[in-house]
């Protein structure tokens, strides 16, 4: 049989095959499904979290005054200022004395815990220092806060410029920050707590990944914690790092719930009871930072509160972390705070007196 040419006075179209209906149905509920996945991963991963301008405040109340978000910002820019503080250099000696100074004016003992290392560039020997203030030394109750005071060598995921000037302003400063208002506390603690505050050095001494270690002084810390046990051992420890930034949302990370899961649980209720919104009640990232050899090693339960994205992900959005741009203007006071109140107040409640 010939084919016929169909003509211009021909307006209706052959009508599709049965095989062809189901194809496009196949299809379009692929497309679908697609759209799904995306939307729930989005969602996961907080594309449409950000809001018209992408920032909110992270607590639902106004936070107390005696958590001053100005001072505590100013204690990150003052960090800042002096520049890069990576391990062994002249920044981490320089803020090593101001720390030192600041801690016992605020009543605290300060002492270092020093060990040396070899240069995984150049083999030369480098010190590196865990600086310790302590409250109440010799109270039953004791329990840890700390953070990294060191700061990444170069900025090695900056697009631009990765062998450039990084200051570390919430990958550093922020939780060094945090435990300095975190101190302005300490004049009002409970008969029967004490607190070590714990700046552990050498977090990211790394000049080349996969060569060279992670978490040098929290390793050591805990070896030595492990090796010669004190008379009152930490009930508790809590890791402050990346809380400064101006997005704030920290999630549970997957670590502190394997080790500490009522501890971080614990934590998360006090901010929901003061409507620090900010902590949001579901895990996100699963990471390696300075907790793992505090539970691994020296069995102290501790949790990372740790705010990963930064900024807040979104459709486009470039990281700030380990790049350029973690500086002082991509930080918030209001975030530090906020932090502060929740562990503040959530030490407050282990006291026996409360």
């Amino acid at each position: 049989m010939s084919s016929a040419r169909k003509t211009g006075d021909e307006k209706a179209a052959a009508p599709p095959s049965d095989a062809l209906l189901r194809s496009m149905l196949f299809g379009i509920i692929i497309v679908l499904g697609l759209v799904i996945v995306l939307l729930v991963a989005g969602m996961g991963l907080g594309w449409f979290e950000r809001g018209s301008s992408g920032t909110e405040s992270p607590s639902a109340r106004p936070i107390p005054a005696q958590y001053d978000a100005n001072r505590a910002f100013g204690y990150l820019v003052e960090l800042c200022q002096i520049g890069p503080r990576p391990s062994g250099s002249a920044g981490m000696q320089k803020q090593q004395e101001m720390l030192t100074r600041f801690f016992r004016e605020a009543g605290g003992d300060v002492s270092m815990q020093t060990f040396d290392i070899r240069h995984p560039e150049t083999g030369e020997n480098v010190s590196l220092g865990n600086l310790i203030a302590s409250w109440n030394a010799d109270h039953p109750k004791r329990f840890l806060f700390c953070a990294h005071y060191d700061t990444r060598p170069f900025p090695d995921r900056d697009e631009n410029n990765p062998k450039g000037v990084f200051v570390g302003a919430n990958d550093g400063a922020s939780g060094t920050a945090a435990l300095m208002e975190l101190a302005n506390q300490f004049d009002r603690l409970p008969a029967d707590i004490g607190v070590d505050l714990v700046l552990f050095d050498g977090e990211e001494f790394v000049f080349e990944q996969g060569r060279d270690d992670y978490f040098l002084g929290s390793t050591f810390f805990a070896e030595k914690y492990a090796a010669s046990p004190p008379a009152h051992p930490y009930q508790a420890g809590i890791l402050l790092d990346m809380v400064g930034d101006k997005e704030l949302k920290i999630y549970y990370e997957n670590n502190s719930l394997k080790y500490a899961r009522s501890l971080a649980r614990s934590v998360w209720d006090v901010a929901d009871r003061l409507g620090v919104r900010a902590f949001v009640p579901r895990s996100r990232h699963t990471l390696e930072d300075d907790h793992l050899p505090l539970n691994q090693i020296a069995k102290i339960p501790t949790i990372d509160i740790i705010d990963f994205d930064y900024p807040r992900p979104g459709y486009g959005v470039k990281s700030y972390w380990h790049t350029e741009k973690d500086v002082p203007e991509n930080c918030s006071g209001e975030s530090l705070a906020a932090v502060v109140w929740v562990v503040h107040q959530w030490l407050l409640s282990q006291s026996a007196t409360n």
